[in-house]
């Protein structure tokens, strides 16, 4: 199986993108909030029970996509590059993949904050993501892990796998030509 991990700081375009590469190959997306939604439903965010169910979910998603023998999964998600135990919990989702000499990639998606700002509340997010409809806590809270956290990669924040990494700078590139750009860098199958 091929895991393209799509990571990015929030409203950077993550699911929608995600969207557009599942829809023009036979990959299926599993997006940050699939986890996260359902979750919140029953945990506060900051309840250690969030956190761990939350890691478990995705841990075991993975590993099923790999005993599936699904072609491909997107799994998009937030990495505060600064934290190492982010990091760790990278190497613990991949495991299964390489585990099973999966191809693994990483893709980064980059767009500057007034961008990201203005993304935030657009419908098809608040669709997906009921826990961001209270938009002023939600661009609030774009900016906060933008103050907080190195969210993308560059000269002071190298990336820290030994592993495939694309940078995408999609801050005036719309979902579906951001999805042709990784689809053509990956060399993916079109053939949904």
């Amino acid at each position: 199986m091929h895991l393209i991990n799509l990571f990015g700081p929030p409203a950077v375009g993550k699911m929608s993108v995600g969207r557009e590469i599942a829809a023009r190959t036979p990959y299926r997306l599993f997006h940050n909030h699939a986890t996260i939604e359902p979750l919140l439903e029953v945990f506060d965010w900051e309840m250690p029970s969030f956190g761990v169910l939350k890691a478990e979910f995705r841990r075991r998603v993975i590993e099923e996509a790999v005993a599936s023998e699904l072609p491909g999964l997107i799994f998009t998600f937030v990495w505060a590059l600064d934290l190492p135990e982010d990091t760790r919990a990278v190497e613990t989702l991949i495991a299964p993949v390489a585990a099973a000499g999966g191809r693994i990639d990483f893709v980064e998606l980059y767009a500057d904050l007034p961008t990201r700002l203005g993304r935030e509340g657009t419908p098809e997010r608040l669709a997906a993501k009921p826990s961001k409809r209270d938009t002023e806590w939600a661009r609030a809270n774009v900016v906060d892990w933008n103050e907080r956290h190195e969210l993308s990669t560059g000269p002071e924040v190298p990336f820290p796998l030994d592993l495939p990494h694309t940078v995408v700078d999609n801050t005036r590139l719309s979902a579906a030509e951001t999805a042709e750009e990784i689809i053509t860098r990956l060399g993916l199958p079109t053939d949904p």
